[in-house]
């Protein structure tokens, strides 16, 4: 049987996954939301609406079965992200249960928990905590999907080709410290951004994952160390390829948020574990970050040295 799929935010560094993971599928249907008007064959299977603008979800959901819900506001102004986030899902949600969507899928974030530390926490121990517009509004994006009896998939670091956040970040800091750094010992989990986009096809679709909220992360967290390690020798060396104590660099990176923020991930656990996420689902979480990193340390290289 073929199921109709409706995604959200298919051009997105994730959702761009989803979609490209479904239509590999000879079992689904897909369409895609997005804010641009259709205008030509390229557009075929394209659902012209904004989630900004509530009403004009109307119709959009009809005929689907699955909802996979990826688009979302990161920045900008608190009322900008507020309206995408939380009343935009708001309106898609009840369109949906409006529409009879059998399942509506959430692809949502760990750092709705806040700033930690977690380490080996799983679903339903750790508060919902979050720090910034951002989290706190797709916090209630959740519970809006949680509310309807749907699916809540919270990744935390997601690094792959198309990533402008976790390891850009890090080379950022890096090039501000013009050094590496000693003493890294925090867990992260992390998760390359192709199996999140299979994964999340295979859990809307899958049998056995009903109403909640999972974890989806690799299951072997990775060591700070580990992570610098990699980007150090595959992206970028900083510097003379000296490094600097934990210390010295918390007090070289004050003056910057985005540096000290990058600087946590380096010194605070933020490890979700929920290996019964992959139980019984039809996607395997592939290899451990050692092996998926190298795939894409030739993008990240490109991205990083080209003109801004």
């Amino acid at each position: 049987m073929t199921a109709d799929l409706l995604i959200t935010g298919a051009t997105g560094f994730i959702g761009s996954r989803v979609a490209a993971a479904a239509r590999g599928r000879a079992d689904v249907r897909v369409r895609s939301l997005s804010r641009r008007t259709p205008c030509g064959p390229q557009d075929a299977g394209t659902v012209s609406a904004d989630l900004a603008r509530p009403g004009s979800l109307y119709g959009t959901c009809a005929g689907a079965d699955v909802l996979i819900h990826c688009a979302s506001r990161v920045s900008g102004a608190p009322d900008a992200v507020a309206a995408v986030n939380d009343m935009g899902t708001k309106a898609l949600v009840e369109e949906a249960v409006r529409a009879g969507v059998h399942r509506i899928v959430y692809v949502s974030t760990a750092a709705v928990h806040g700033r930690g530390p977690f380490r080996g926490v799983r679903p339903g121990e750790a508060p919902i905590a979050p720090v910034s517009a951002a989290g706190r509004t797709r916090a209630a994006a959740e519970r809006h999907v949680l509310d309807a009896g749907g699916l809540v998939l919270r990744p935390h670091l997601v690094h792959g080709a198309g990533d402008r956040w976790v390891v850009p970040g890090l080379v950022g800091l890096l090039r501000e410290l013009s050094a590496t750094i000693t003493g890294c010992t925090a867990l992260q989990s992390m998760i390359d951004v192709d199996t999140l986009g299979r994964a999340v096809v295979a859990a809307a679709l899958s049998p056995h994952h009903g109403p909640g909220a999972h974890y989806v992360g690799h299951p072997d967290p990775v060591p700070a160390s580990e992570l610098l390690t990699a980007v150090c020798g595959q992206v970028e060396r900083p510097g003379d390829g000296s490094s600097v104590d934990m210390a010295t660099a918390r007090a070289r990176a004050a003056g910057s948020p985005r540096a000290l923020h990058h600087l946590g991930i380096l010194t605070v656990d933020h490890w979700f574990a929920d290996d019964a996420f992959w139980t019984d689902l039809d996607c395997s979480p592939g290899g451990n970050f050692t092996t998926t990193f190298p795939r894409s340390a030739p993008w990240y290289r490109a991205h990083l040295t080209a003109p801004a």
